[in-house]
């Protein structure tokens, strides 16, 4: 199946959206491996720096670019945000609010 990875690169000069292709099997999600490739493929020498926030850094120094970070992954199925997961887990984790009388 294919998957789209949404990121964003950070250079000197703003943010620069892309996206990248991926092709996995049915059902999988992409792993830090093939995200590197991906990146490589495209240029990109970078390692992952933050599982959490899908932030990669460059490998060499001197790089015109700071960071690397994955805003989505599009399977063509449902909404595959990082971000928007993330925020669910959370949401879900904190005392709710009680209701009035």
């Amino acid at each position: 199946m294919e998957c789209i990875v949404h990121f964003e690169v950070q250079h000197t000069d703003g943010v620069k959206p892309l996206r990248g292709l991926l092709f996995l099997e049915e059902g999988a999600a992409p792993a830090e491996q093939e995200l590197v490739q991906m990146f490589k493929d495209m240029k990109f020498n970078v390692r992952l720096d933050d599982r959490e926030k899908w932030i990669f850094k460059p490998v060499a120094p001197g790089e015109t670019y700071s960071e690397i970070r994955i805003t989505s992954f599009d399977n063509g199925k449902k909404s595959s945000k990082p971000e928007s997961e993330l925020k669910s887990i959370v949401g879900n984790l904190l005392p709710q609010k009680p209701t009035g009388l």
